[in-house]
């Protein structure tokens, strides 16, 4: 279809292209719009670093140096602690869990509601599922050896293993292969085999953890800025909607196929998985449920956001354990 109306975006990711399935995924967004609209609907998607640094999409959207950007929330906790729930908190909803929250549980509107002070209206369009817990050089033989690591994990898993006493920090997914391999940082977490395996960290650390429990189901989101959507025509708006949420299914779907076979390689690189310990899930659960209850002391808009995501998330688990969890225990052992 098309209104005869002719516009050009720009959409910035915090991504890089090598990430043919995260960065894939604005991509996959832009082409199905322009397909839809005859060709009148053209984004173009650029990569973390080549319009703006991979964590500055936000403000990039939000200044309208870009129309769209791709990225996770949780990279900005620094701006507003709640924006963590559109993307995940450590444990948390897994993706089918985030995705029924967001789009069916009255998510939607907490987010939409946080993200209106910075003019972005925001699009689920991607999870990557429950995610491994990183690449180590050193092994993690009990909690006390967490202490003094340096780690790249972002949102609100970093501020746990920071509890921890694990040095964190922060940085965009094309940087961190090169400050794991010459050592200034002695662990990173990503994602999961398919696209770690594509950042060459096995290179650099052998030791694969697992599980990811700070990114049970991590939500990429598509920021458009309120002028930019609102001079949208109402039928490209229904049609930018459809197409990342197209976008998001393909991408759970590609790292669901991809994964396994990719795992199957690493492990012949002579990597070892290895999960964390039961001392370190139980001090890292502990420490997650209090930073979540001290994150709203002093903070109405969160601990609203918290009390209706809490209600979510309990009848959420106790009909997962029933299903999902019963039937995995018996089949996937």
């Amino acid at each position: 279809m098309s209104t005869g109306r002719r516009i050009r975006w720009r959409l910035a990711s915090s991504f890089p292209r090598s990430l043919d399935t995260i960065f894939g995924g604005a991509e996959e967004l832009a082409a199905r719009v322009k397909v839809m609209t005859g060709g009148q609907f053209d984004i173009r998607v650029y990569p973390a670093g080549e319009l703006v640094p991979g964590l500055q999409v936000m403000d990039a959207v939000q200044n309208s140096t870009v129309q769209a950007g791709q990225t996770c929330s949780y990279y900005y906790i620094g701006k507003k602690p709640a924006l963590a729930f559109d993307t995940c908190v450590p444990f948390g909803l897994t993706s089918r869990q985030q995705i029924a929250w967001l789009e069916q549980g009255g998510g939607r509107e907490l987010i939409d509601g946080l993200f209106a002070d910075f003019g972005i209206k925001t699009l689920i369009s991607g999870n990557t599922g429950v995610q491994m817990g990183g690449w180590f050089k050193g092994e993690v033989p009990d909690l006390a050896s967490l202490k003094g690591l340096r780690m790249r994990i972002p949102g609100m898993g970093g501020k746990v293993m920071a509890a921890l006493g694990v040095s964190v920090q922060n940085i965009a997914g094309g940087d961190i292969y090169p400050a794991l391999e010459r050592g200034a940082i002695d662990a990173t977490e990503w994602v999961g085999p398919y696209d770690d395996a594509k950042l060459g960290f096995h290179k650099a650390a052998k030791n694969y953890y697992y599980p990811g429990w700070w990114e049970p189901g991590a939500s990429m989101s598509i920021y458009v800025g309120k002028k930019a959507w609102d001079d949208l025509p109402a039928e490209y708006r229904e049609i930018l909607k459809v197409a990342a949420a197209q976008a998001g299914l393909s991408m759970q779907a590609k790292y669901d196929a991809r994964n396994p076979p990719a795992l199957r390689e690493i492990l012949k690189e002579g990597v070892t998985m290895r999960p964390f310990t039961d001392d370190v899930m139980s001090a890292a659960r502990d420490a997650a449920t209090q930073l979540l209850e001290d994150e709203a002391v002093g903070d109405a808009e969160y601990g609203k956001v918290l009390a209706e995501w809490k209600k979510f998330r309990d009848a959420s688990f106790s009909w997962f354990a029933r299903a999902e969890l019963a039937y995995g225990q018996s089949a996937f052992r």
